[in-house]
């Protein structure tokens, strides 16, 4: 599966972004999809996650109440909605694939290009 993440830009603090990850070819209901972040000079961090079907979401813990994992998996499409935006949640956001839930970067074999998100205060 190939991914590509798009949706990120200049947000001030306790704004929303939404941010896509559309997928191509035919197995992408298979995997479970990631959403890992990585500023500057930081190591990638994980995000989000969600199962096959959707049924299943986990959250890192700054991240919970704030942002929601979702996807369609008709149109081969995951999102992650952002609101209440803070300054440390500037990162390059990543979306990835994987055959079983991990919150390991490398686990996920199959990566997007990555998004900006800046939030300024």
């Amino acid at each position: 599966v190939q991914l590509q993440a798009s949706g990120g830009g200049l947000v001030q603090a306790g704004g929303s972004l939404r941010l896509s990850c559309a997928a191509s070819g035919h197995t992408f209901s298979n995997y479970y999809i990631g959403w890992f972040r990585q500023a500057p000079g930081k190591e990638r961090d994980f995000v989000a996650r969600i199962s096959h079907g959707g049924g299943t979401t986990y959250y890192t813990d700054s991240v919970k109440g704030r942002f929601t994992i979702s996807r369609d998996n008709a149109n081969k499409m995951a999102y992650l909605q952002m609101n209440s935006l803070k300054p440390e949640d500037t990162a390059v956001y990543f979306c990835a694939a994987a055959p079983f839930h991990s919150t390991i970067p490398r686990d996920y074999a199959h990566w997007g290009q990555g998004t900006l998100v800046t939030v300024s205060s």
